[in-house]
């Protein structure tokens, strides 16, 4: 069989090829399915992008993500050396549907998909859509898991004082408050805009990264992070407009995508219950090269669950 997998295949591990520049479009080519029955891993939309203070767009984020995703479907995974589906059963859920006219809606119709997800045993990877989309998701993780350890990489703390409503900068004060994030066992990456309190997160700041280096970095998130559920929220802006020009509040300064590749995939050691992938807006990007970035981190967290579930690594050359 040859083209359309997304809609063609019968089971959730089988690949074939595709032509890169044609085919239907799911995440990494996965089959659009909403049967979980012995899925591991959910990869769903969240296109929401009304909570946004800057520069709009994201709630085309999950189309980029997936069209972003077509070459890294192709071979196996670098630098793993393996193909992820012969091990994780991966599904492309579709996008979560949601009112947009209706605000006071999206964060229960967001929890509520989640839930739903998360009740039949699977794992999600979620594609925003702005940072508020995490919120929800959290709360439905941690509803699930008890309270989760939050690894979160943004140019931006997102712990801004809350007033309510529907903020991207705000939430994850929230969440803290709420007792739905377990501040103790969890880091922020690459910030570098200010708050006058850290909340009780570890922030290591992207000025911080690049003197210090990936594997200090790792040690202090994994040793906070210990055996608690962990839950990465992955905010594009976190990396350098250099590397990601398609975001809504872009920062200068930030990290390279190689770094932020390189913090991922030393995470395999942790207990990760979901990943999301946020703030990538098509209209400010270039060449795909936020959505590439976001596609990249994507796929090497599913690398990092087939891992966990047993797959091989078989590198080539030096890593």
């Amino acid at each position: 069989m040859n083209g359309d997998q997304a809609f063609r295949a019968k089971g959730n591990r089988e690949r074939w090829p595709e032509m890169t520049y044609g085919g239907a479009l799911s995440f990494l080519r996965r089959r659009y399915s909403r049967d979980l029955d012995g899925v591991d891993v959910v990869v769903s939309g969240i296109p929401y992008d009304s909570a946004v203070t800057y520069r709009s767009g994201c709630r085309l984020g999950p189309r980029a993500i997936r069209e972003a995703s077509v070459q890294l479907a192709e071979l196996e995974a670098f630098p793993f050396g393996f193909d992820p589906f012969k091990t994780l059963a991966v599904v492309d859920y579709g996008d979560c549907m949601l009112n947009p006219h209706d605000a006071a809606s999206v964060p229960g119709t967001i929890q509520d998909h989640a839930a739903h997800i998360l009740a039949s045993g699977a794992k999600m990877l979620s594609f925003g859509g702005d940072h508020f989309v995490a919120y929800p998701l959290i709360k439905a993780h941690a509803d699930r898991h008890g309270p989760v350890a939050l690894i979160q990489f943004d140019a931006h703390c997102d712990t801004w004082e809350d007033h309510g409503g529907i903020d991207h900068g705000t939430m994850f004060a929230r969440a803290a408050a709420e007792g739905v994030i377990d501040v103790a066992r969890s880091t922020q990456i690459g910030l570098r805009t200010h708050n006058n309190s850290d909340h009780g997160f570890e922030i290591l700041t992207a000025p911080w990264v690049h003197r210090n280096g990936i594997d200090a970095a790792l040690e202090v998130i994994t040793a906070r992070a210990g055996d608690a559920p962990v839950y990465i929220s992955f905010d594009v802006d976190g990396l350098d407009p250099a590397f990601a020009p398609g975001t809504g509040t872009p920062v200068t300064g930030g990290l390279a995508s190689w770094q932020a590749l390189e913090l991922i995939r030393g995470l395999g050691g942790l207990n990760l219950v979901g990943m999301d992938v946020v703030e990538v807006s098509p209209p400010y990007d270039h060449a795909e090269i936020t959505a590439l970035a976001a596609a990249s981190v994507a796929h090497d967290f599913l690398c990092l669950l087939a891992q966990q579930k047993g797959a091989k690594p078989n590198p080539t050359g030096r890593t």
